[in-house]
């Protein structure tokens, strides 16, 4: 449950930031949900790179579970890894 708000709330700020990019929002807050999609998207960004290992797990596409992980972030990734050392766990 908290997964999918927590879902819910990144696809809000990149959704408020193209409104404001279509000039739907005043010119103040535009900048500032802009601003903050921007980071988001870096940290996510940087999270792509330094857990690859873990975006590769994905079942469907890798290209999907970058995109996954650019949107989401650790959102994505972590159950992913989660997953797996559950399943070694119970392997080992």
């Amino acid at each position: 449950m908290i997964l999918t708000v927590l879902k819910a709330a990144c696809l809000s700020a990149y959704l408020l930031a193209l409104a404001g990019l279509a000039g739907l929002l005043p010119a103040a807050m535009a900048a500032t949900v802009q601003q903050l999609a921007l980071v988001l998207l870096l940290v996510h960004a940087v999270e792509l790179v330094v857990m690859f290992k873990h975006v590769r797990l994905y079942r469907g596409s890798l290209a999907a579970s970058v995109i996954l992980t650019l949107l989401f972030g650790l959102l994505h990734w972590r159950p992913l890894a989660q997953a797996a050392a559950q399943a070694a766990a119970r392997s080992a």
